[in-house]
This record gives C-alpha cells, sequence and structure tokens, in this order.
C-alpha cells in the first residue's frame, strides 16, 4: 500500500466506539459512557493521532521520510506510536525519566522511539526538547497536541456527533477530564451546534500554561469538578469489576459525571467519555489491591 492507502486504513481503525448507558441509583441520573477504551490502541487518543496524521498526509506534510515527535507521558504517545505503524512513518515520544514502565514498553513494541527528559523539567521539558529536535531535523513533524486545532476538531467531527446519535434524547450534562483540553472542547462544540446541553464540566488536570486549546468561555464551562485520587481508582476499579477494563482517568470522569448528576438533579441524563485502557496502569495504585 502507498501512504494515501495507509492512511485510509489508519482512519477506518480509528472509527465509532459504542455508547452505554449506567443506571446510577445514588443521583437518579442515567449516565451515559462512550467507550473509548475499544478504540486499536485503547484510549480517546487514537482519534486525534488518526486526525491529524490525516491531514498530515493530505497536505504533503508528511511523507515516506518523515519522523513524527510528540510530548507526551502517556495515552498520546502511544496512540501516536500504532498509527505511525499503520501508516508507515517513523515515531518519537519524548518524555519525562518517571514515566512507568509499561507505557514505555507498548511504545518501543508498536516500532517506536523513545528520548528522556529530566522530571524535573515535566512536561514542559519535553515539549522544548521537541522543538529542539523540530529545529535541527526538517524531516521532523510535531503533532503538537497542547495547541494543535485539529486535536479538538477530531472529536468536535467524531466522538460528538456519535455520542449524540447513540445517547438519542437529551444530554443535560457533559463531563470529561481535562489534559490538553481537546476532548472537552470538541464534544462541548457538538453538543452545543446540537442545541445542548445545559451544562459542561471540567475536572481541572491541565498543565499550567501549555494549553492553547480550552477556551471556558466559548462553551459555557461550569466551575471545575474536583475529583478525590481514591475517588477516581475507586470508580475505575468499579468499572472493571462491571466488564470495563479502563484506566484511572476513566474513572475520574465518572466520578466527576456523578457530581454533576447530582447537582443537576434527578431524572437528567449525563454523559463522558472512558477514555482508556487499563493495561498502562499495571505498575500504578489502581492495582495494588491485586498484586500478588
Amino acid at each position: 500500500m502507498n501512504l494515501a492507502q495507509r492512511k485510509a486504513a489508519l482512519i477506518r481503525m480509528a472509527g465509532r466506539t459504542m455508547a452505554l448507558p449506567l443506571d446510577d441509583e445514588a443521583t437518579g441520573c442515567t449516565i451515559w459512557l462512550k467507550l473509548e477504551y475499544l478504540l486499536p490502541s485503547g484510549s480517546t487518543k487514537d482519534r486525534v493521532a488518526a486526525f491529524i496524521l490525516g491531514h498530515g498526509v493530505e497536505t504533503g506534510l508528511i511523507n515516506e521520510r518523515t519522523t513524527v515527535v510528540e510530548a507526551s507521558s502517556g495515552s498520546t504517545s502511544i496512540a501516536l506510536a500504532m498509527a505511525c505503524a499503520v501508516i508507515g512513518v517513523k515515531f518519537t515520544a519524548v518524555m519525562p525519566e518517571n514515566v512507568s514502565r509499561e507505557r514505555m514498553m507498548i511504545i518501543r513494541r508498536y516500532g517506536g522511539d523513545i528520548v528522556i527528559t529530566p522530571t524535573a523539567g515535566g512536561v514542559l521539558g519535553s515539549i522544548e526538547e521537541t522543538r529542539r529536535m523540530a529545529a535541527a531535523d526538517p524531516k521532523v513533524f510535531l503533532t503538537r497536541q497542547f495547541e494543535n486545532p485539529l486535536n479538538a476538531r477530531a472529536h468536535e467531527r467524531e466522538t460528538g456527533p456519535e455520542l449524540i446519535q447513540q445517547v438519542g434524547t437529551t444530554i443535560h450534562g457533559f463531563v470529561a477530564g481535562v489534559g490538553t483540553g481537546g476532548t472537552l472542547m470538541g464534544i462541548a462544540r457538538a453538543l452545543r451546534d446540537a442545541g445542548q446541553p445545559e451544562i459542561c464540566g471540567g475536572i481541572p488536570g491541565i498543565v499550567e500554561g501549555l494549553s492553547t486549546i480550552m477556551d471556558p468561555d466559548e462553551i459555557g464551562l461550569e466551575p471545575d469538578i474536583g475529583i478525590d485520587e481514591h475517588d477516581a481508582i475507586t470508580a475505575s476499579r468499579e468499572l472493571c469489576k462491571l466488564g470495563m477494563p479502563v484506566g484511572p482517568s476513566s474513572g475520574l470522569n465518572l466520578a466527576a459525571a456523578r457530581v454533576l448528576a447530582k447537582r443537576l438533579g434527578p431524572g437528567k441524563t449525563i454523559a463522558t467519555v472512558l477514555c482508556d485502557r487499563m493495561e498502562r496502569y499495571f505498575s500504578t495504585e489502581l492495582f495494588e489491591d491485586v498484586c500478588p
């Protein structure tokens, strides 16, 4: 296959996911869960990876000699490693040195390379390294997850419309964790354009000063929903026991959806995303209670 054909295959792979309703007895609301962990690499970032790389191929910014580079300590790098393997270009993840071993293993299994930056510099230090790499090598293509508008557009055009169709009734509230802001902004725009919901809520987690994607005023974002880490882990384990193999970010979203449901009152419909799968968290607190 040529590059255009491989790009088409990638777009098909990062296609639709189902959504399931969860009747929440504590709040009297129905919480719809978009099962994004079912995407090929195990997270909603597959949509972003396919959308950005697809656009890069279409516009000629990506070719067979390109090396795709991203600063990410988690799901985005894994998704890009998978996507680059499909279209046949090189990928390098730039990550702080404290990243979990299993994430590095997954990236390397897809054929990706890893550049480690000092823990003290955090994600910002990794971003600065990607910029140095791009300045030194014209073959480097930066996906720029924290500032690329295509991040949010992927969810505005795909995830949001899918969710609206699957729920099939008014969505009174939508909530999502804020990493880059792409999922929340994109789905919120799709919901707004469809005349819903009444409330959008975000869970803080964004690295201050890094994202240019988030615009709370544009989507009428409600005050932050703060969730304790223990509650996020508890919700994640609950979902796993229901047969949904998710990570802590998914539990965070469910816990926040319940907070929003309580604010709105019984009988409302809330939606969120189960954004990632559990296997990249084997060495974390999520699995402490089942470690031999």
